[in-house]
């Protein structure tokens, strides 16, 4: 497909690294006729790829070439594909999209354009779409007066929430968290890992990270979060921050957010919201997120539940003046010039990042091609075809449900037989996972629940149908009896 030429035949007439308009408009629309062939048959490509760590490594890692290869270096590009997951409508693994065409536009346009968004002054485009982009977000999920700033996911956004917690509780920023102290944070059992690892990272310790426990629904319970608290001011250490989640990563759970934030206001603690996998659907479902607007913080990933391609996560928050005292430090390169409220507006005044890349305007584009209403409807599909797939396993006897579906998450298990112990059972489906998984028809993943061992299925993909949905089970029972089969 790509016109061969090498870098010998450009190299006398231009500078280095420079490729003629006409040249890259040829080797664009190679790119493009390969991509629309990727798409096209998208659908019939086995999930995972039939692939091993040495082939990859023969493939791909290879010594950086001293002499350009020319248009011969895009041959590769075949192999990369044929190499690589395919999230077509039945990837139901982890708690990610399969990107937008429009949106995988709008990176392009991006990185032709290569703007730093770091200021108004720096990509005057730049900024305001991505000021515009937040705000569309804050008043999509009901927190309208919210502002924010888009990051690389849901783990720079947590950390970012976690680090305005601790500055507006036990400033740290002038003579450390050691002569602050450290404070006491207060996660559900069912956090995300993101949380812990920032809590570390902000030396505030994971010894002062306290779970609280959960209901049957995996949801927190808010009197076992106010005893928490009520005990460590007892013994003398300081509370600063709950989080929350608004859609756990197991099960899709969200804590109740009200009666959190009323524990939290009287206790004067900041409420951050991990909203990173579920907050997105209160674009559709509202009801289910009662009290989301009374966080301090919420993180959302785009790259989830709105299809974006990676990456895409952002953070929300109530007071911008909190984000500006926490991360505003600016060296005399970079001081504004203008106190114009938009023409001197700097995000590296409210973000930990200074170069920072041009996510929005595949956002952007995409929310204005499609418009949110395509958006909730496709989310609603999702939540419709949880409930579907849910519906079928409860209809075979030879599958449990092992979790609730508040959302698009799926947890099951294959049930063996009437007298399996759990650890047969956990071994056999670790099993069926790897051989679902191999068998590249569908892309399941896993959980632990209460010990057990589960499938996993999570929605987040505009491209499902019913069909496929609908293939789950009978692949699940077919890669059973493969298993059962090479054991008698």
């Amino acid at each position: 497909m790509f016109r061969h030429t090498t870098r010998c035949d450009f190299i006398k007439s231009m500078k280095p690294l420079e490729l003629s308009p006409e040249h890259f408009g040829v080797l664009a629309g190679d790119m493009v006729a390969l991509s629309v062939e990727y798409l096209s048959a998208l659908d019939a490509r086995p999930i995972f790829p039939t692939t091993t760590g040495t082939e990859t490594e023969r493939l791909f890692a290879g010594e950086a070439p001293e002499h350009g290869m020319g248009d011969q270096a895009f041959d590769a590009l075949r192999e990369v594909i044929a190499h690589s997951r395919a999230q077509n409508g039945r990837f139901f693994g982890y708690v990610q999209g399969p990107g937008e065409p429009i949106a995988a536009l709008g990176d392009f346009v991006a990185s032709i354009l290569t703007q730093n968004i770091t200021a108004w002054r720096s990509s005057p485009a730049g900024v305001t779409i991505e000021r515009t982009v937040v705000r569309w977000l804050a008043e999509a999920v009901g927190c309208d007066d919210f502002s924010g700033t888009l990051t690389g996911g849901g783990s720079a956004a947590d950390l970012m929430g976690l680090a305005m917690a601790r500055e507006s509780r036990i400033p740290a920023n002038d003579r450390g968290i050691y002569n602050a102290g450290a404070g006491v944070i207060y996660a559900s059992e069912q956090v995300h890992m993101a949380v812990p690892k920032a809590v570390a990272m902000l030396g505030i310790g994971c010894e002062n990270l306290h779970y609280v426990p959960c209901d049957d629904s995996y949801r927190m319970v808010p009197s076992a979060l106010e005893r928490a608290i009520r005990t460590d001011e007892a013994q003398g250490r300081k509370p600063i921050a709950v989080v929350v989640s608004a859609g756990t990563v197991n099960t899709g759970s969200i804590d109740p957010l009200s009666e959190i934030a009323v524990i939290t206001r009287a206790h004067d603690l900041w409420l951050h919201v991990d909203g990173a996998y579920g907050a997105l659907a209160a674009i559709a479902i509202p009801q289910k997120f009662d009290g989301l607007a009374q966080a301090d913080s919420l993180s959302l990933d785009p790259h989830k539940w709105l299809y974006q391609p990676i990456d895409c996560g952002c953070l929300l928050y109530r007071d911008a003046g909190v984000a500006r005292k926490t991360f505003n430090f600016i060296g005399g390169y970079a001081k504004q010039l203008s106190s114009d409220p938009i023409e001197g507006f700097a995000f590296f005044e409210e973000s930990m990042e200074l170069s920072r890349r041009f996510r929005a305007l595949k956002l952007w584009l995409s929310l204005r091609y499609h418009g949110l209403e395509s958006f909730r409807a496709a989310i609603q599909q999702d939540l419709d075809h949880a409930q579907r797939l849910a519906a079928a396993i409860k209809d075979s006897p030879a599958l449990e449900i092992a979790g609730p579906v508040e959302l698009s998450a799926v947890c099951f298990r294959h049930r063996v037989k009437e007298d399996a112990s759990e650890e047969a059972r956990n071994l056999f489906n670790l099993a069926l996972l790897k051989r679902i998984v191999s068998r590249g028809k569908v892309y399941l993943s896993n959980t632990e629940l209460k010990g057990k061992f589960c499938l996993r299925v999570c929605i987040v993909n505009h491209l499902t149908m019913d069909k496929d949905i609908d293939a789950v089970v009978p692949e699940v029972l077919d890669a059973a009896s493969e298993i059962m089969s090479e054991y008698q």
